[in-house]
């Protein structure tokens, strides 16, 4: 199991969500802490341990430090904007 930690910006970003988008995400950060690299999760080029997974049209950005056993997730942003 991991540690799942969100930071102040991703806190917000949950904030701005629909309720049902809000639920869809939550759900995919918990799955993180038994799976930090589900199916379908992609490593983020030029980073060192940026990861991203998909939850419909909305990218969770996170961050995995396997020696410590801690997922921290960064941003939840629709995709149009989370890489800008």
């Amino acid at each position: 199991m991991y540690r799942v930690l969100l930071e102040r910006a991703a806190e917000k970003d949950l904030g701005r969500l629909s309720s049902e988008m809000h639920d869809r995400v939550i759900a995919a950060i918990q799955a993180l802490a038994t799976n930090p690299r589900p199916p379908g999760c992609r490593k983020l080029v030029g980073s060192k341990n940026d990861w991203r997974i998909r939850v419909g049209d909305y990218r969770v950005i996170y961050e995995i430090a396997d020696e410590i056993r801690i997922v921290r997730v960064n941003r939840v942003r629709h995709r149009r904007e989370v890489y800008r």
